[in-house]
């Protein structure tokens, strides 16, 4: 420490602990306030690229054509499925679903029109509509057609007729989405042109009121998915049911996080205790540690809630992060206490933790800096939850290490001196070991390192960011058990939707017409017998309601319901299909199809056209649903192919196309990440490299103490491609992390190195008693972090698991490519300069 800074630190800390633990206890009870404010958040919003132009695009349409607040129920009965018993408990369902307050509408097959039951003629289409509720239906054709009709086949029914769902419609919340309106627009007058004062204070509020709202929001979905699965158990001894929908995928990853973080944190603790007593068997060092610990992640919770900052399904393991770096510090500075209680046993107390500080403040400030960027080399991701991960831990680090190095020495200087163990010291003579085999076989540690690279360096090109959602569950999860039961029964579960405008000379066209306020010349030719009904029912032009312009929607609809990724396909075609059936499968002609929609009743426009259709009729939507289970998905590919089909088969200009759904913000997120973990390892790499040139003095021993990291994070890398597990919004932090961690070793080990060879001036001898000494430390953090990682898999979020395995994995390859590479590279390269010489920066 500096003369200055380290007398200061000496009255406050050392001289007077009192002091600092006063600190520290005003900091813990200050933020302890605000941790009953710590929330969750697993929704949609929480998932999606910053600044998307598609995540606008998808609540424009969701408000033109309704949002995705509803639940889907997979029914499927002991028994048959149109018997009256079975009806008679979907009925009972069905009524006890209605009864929840929010609830709009639950629709079933009890309440879809039936038009070929028998089939009513386009004549009868306003008057004539039944149900299965209407006295006298013929189930038989009923069941006929529920398995063949366009609109329900697949969709309402399974192909076998086995399972049905019910679809639970909940009231808008228009308050919150207002709210939620009014911050975009906001945000993008910020980010376009700037704010005014009045403005910027309006987002200020906007953003309180949004926030509030959006977590009571919360938890009545959480609420209300709870009473709907109460009422399905009710409901259970007739039927077996699933429940699907985003608002449940929202609740259940909600209860992922509740659960990693009681897990992880009970399992982190548990751990840390057994190791620690394995460790250093002393009462002491167990205690403090995880004192220091707790205060850290104490700290940190109570700062998330101070500022009204949620925790998602990817930063659910900050706590047990947190805890795992804080433990790695702590155990550096117990084993440097040892290590000079050892070496100085007539010292007292006082001046042995001073001494600690002083030597270990250099190396684990560095290591907490670059921990602290490789977290926040996040933050370029363009992710949202990624994001948020990155800045939590860089807040959390810099909290840990400064109440460490306060809460630490000032107790242990309250502590009695405790006589130093003499006995048999298993991880030394481990790391003396390790050292031993290092200079023996220095070229085979070079071949086996470089052979591991280019195997890395394949693995590496063979990475994807394509990945199947329902693999991110548990195949014991209700989300997974529904998602796969809705994918193969009713018609797949993650909808992609295709708008497509009117060529631009019939937007043209329009122009060019008289406006409905435009006085109209009266017609000196205006025939006295034209029939005023039929003038009532052609009343303005539309671009896709004739008959050629359906063909064609039907030609899309056709191709898109043949790819074997796609499930249920819905559009106009559907609408299209039935009219035909019921006009003897003869095309409607324009007369008739504008007094099909004169004369349709509402509920059937509603399930028919209303959704697929604007208002004016000039913007046409297709809906389809993806078996997100297949094996050949490729969203960004099927995109693509579908994109080719419309410009190149059907001649739409592209610019009349537009994709959106979940599908598309979902591929939006997962093609960024490839570009983002390019960014994220580049900026941790050149942050890296400057702080050991400033550490280190030597831009030549720089690199060589960076490439045993670079190392660690490329096996892991490529390990991930060759067993085909890819890059997602968990796996692609692996690598900043891992470098972040695991390159305290090397700032630990070189510094170690540079001190002990100002001394020894021997390259060999100087391994040899690094390895004894920090060794020890690197081994015991190395394997505390590997084995707390290891925590992780026991959640229930399979992205979650792969971060903690491979984490880990990435440890135990930069332990032992510290131990052994990062000393073969100084010992062949000598950056030290000659033996029998000290480099004057080395004494630093």
């Amino acid at each position: 420490m500096r003369t200055f800074l380290g007398q200061f630190y000496r009255t406050i800390v050392i001289d007077r602990p009192l002091i600092a633990l006063s600190l520290v206890a005003c900091v813990v009870v200050f933020f302890g306030f605000h941790t009953p404010n710590f929330k969750l958040d697993a929704s949609a919003e929480s998932l999606v690229l910053e600044d998307d132009a598609d995540l606008q695009y998808y609540r424009t349409i969701r408000e033109r054509y309704g949002a995705d607040d509803f639940l889907i129920i997979a029914y499927r009965p002991i028994g048959d499925l149109l018997s009256d018993d079975v009806l008679a408990h979907l009925r009972s369902l069905r009524d006890t679903l209605t009864t929840i307050p929010r609830v709009e509408s639950v629709l079933t097959i009890l309440d879809v029109p039936l038009l070929q039951s028998p089939r009513v003629s386009l004549s009868e289409l306003s008057s004539d509509v039944r149900t299965l509720e209407t006295p006298g239906i013929d189930k038989d054709l009923a069941r006929q057609e529920f398995l063949e009709s366009p609109i329900y086949h697949n969709h309402l029914v399974s192909p076998d007729g086995m399972t049905t769902a019910l679809l639970v419609t909940f009231h808008r919340d228009e308050p919150y989405h207002a709210l939620l309106q009014r911050r975009n627009q906001l945000r993008d007058t910020q980010r376009e042109v700037g704010l005014t004062a009045d403005e910027a204070s309006e987002l200020h509020r906007v953003l309180t009121a949004f926030t509030l709202s959006h977590t009571a929001v919360l938890k009545r979905e959480r609420d209300e998915i709870a009473v709907v699965r109460s009422i399905m158990e009710h409901h259970a001894d007739r039927a077996e049911m699933h429940l699907g929908g985003i608002s449940m995928i929202t609740a259940d990853m909600i209860s992922f996080i509740e659960h990693d973080l009681v897990v992880f944190g009970v399992g982190v603790l548990g751990f840390l205790i057994l190791a620690l007593t394995l460790f250093f068997r002393k009462m002491r060092w167990v205690v403090l540690p995880l004192a220091c610990c707790f205060i850290s992640a104490w700290v940190m919770v109570g700062m998330l809630g101070l500022l009204d900052w949620n925790v998602t399904v990817i930063s659910s393991n900050f706590i047990s992060l947190l805890l795992i770096i804080t433990m790695s510090l702590s155990i550096h500075l117990i084993v440097r206490f040892r290590i000079l209680q050892a070496e100085s046993p007539q010292k007292d107390q006082r001046t042995l933790v001073y001494e600690t500080m002083q030597i270990m403040a250099k190396p684990c400030f560095y290591t907490a800096i670059t921990t602290i960027v490789a977290f926040a080399s996040l933050v370029v991701s363009g992710i949202r939850p990624v994001i948020d991960f990155g800045w939590m831990m860089t807040i959390g680090i810099a909290f840990a290490f400064v109440l460490n190095f306060l809460f630490f020495p000032a107790v242990l200087v309250m502590l009695k001196l405790e006589r130093p163990d003499s006995g048999s010291d298993f991880t030394r003579s481990f790391t003396l070991a390790v050292a031993s085999f290092t200079h023996r076989y220095t070229s085979l540690i070079l071949i086996l390192c470089t052979l591991l690279l280019l195997m890395s360096v394949f693995g590496i090109t063979q990475l994807e960011v394509e990945n199947r959602f329902i693999d991110n569950f548990k195949s014991t999860t209700e989300i997974y058990r529904g998602m796969e039961l809705i994918d193969t029964q009713l018609g797949g579960t993650t909808p992609l939707e295709i708008i497509i405008n009117p060529d631009q000379e019939f937007l043209a066209y329009l122009e060019g017409l008289p406006q409905a306020s435009d006085e109209l010349p009266e017609d000196p030719f205006d025939d006295p017998f034209d029939d005023p009904f039929e003038s009532d029912i052609v009343t303005h032009d539309t671009y896709w309601f004739h008959p050629n312009m359906l063909a064609k929607v039907e030609r899309i609809h056709d191709h898109l319901d043949q790819l074997p990724e796609v499930g249920k396909v819905l559009s106009l075609a559907t609408a299209f299909k039935v009219l035909k059936q019921l006009n003897d499968d003869q095309i409607p002609d324009d007369y008739q199809l504008a007094l099909i929609q004169k004369l349709m009743p509402e509920e059937v426009k509603q399930a028919l056209v209303s959704p697929y259709l604007s208002e004016d009729g000039n913007q046409m939507r297709l809906v389809m649903r993806l078996i997100d289970s297949s094996p050949t998905l490729r969203r960004k590919a099927l995109i693509e192919d579908i994109q080719r089909f419309l410009t190149e088969d059907m001649d739409i200009a592209e610019q009349d196309i537009r994709f959106s759904g979940m599908v598309v913000l979902y591929n939006n997120m997962l093609q960024s990440l490839y570009t983002s973990q390019i960014t994220t390892i580049g900026v941790v790499f050149f942050s890296i490299l400057v702080m050991f040139v400033i550490l280190f003095r030597s831009l030549y021993l720089a690199l060589l103490a960076i490439i045993p990291n670079l190392l660690a994070a490329s096996v892991v890398l490529g390990l991930m491609g060759i067993v085909g597990i890819p890059l997602d919004m968990m796996t692609i932090t692996i690598a900043a992390i891992s470098v972040g961690i695991a390159v305290d070793h090397a700032i630990h080990y070189v510094h170690r190195f540079q001190l002990e060879f100002s001394h020894t001036s021997q390259y060999e001898a100087t391994i040899n008693r690094c390895h004894g000494s920090i060794g020890k430390a690197i081994y015991y953090t190395a394997l505390t972090i590997t084995l707390g990682f290891s925590i992780l898999a026991f959640s229930n979020f399979v992205p979650t698991i792969y971060f903690g395995v491979l984490t880990g994995l990435a440890m135990v390859v930069a332990l032992m490519s510290n131990l052994t590479l990062l000393a073969v590279l100084l010992r062949v390269f000598r950056p030290l300069g000659p033996e029998g010489h000290s480099m004057l920066h080395a004494a630093t």
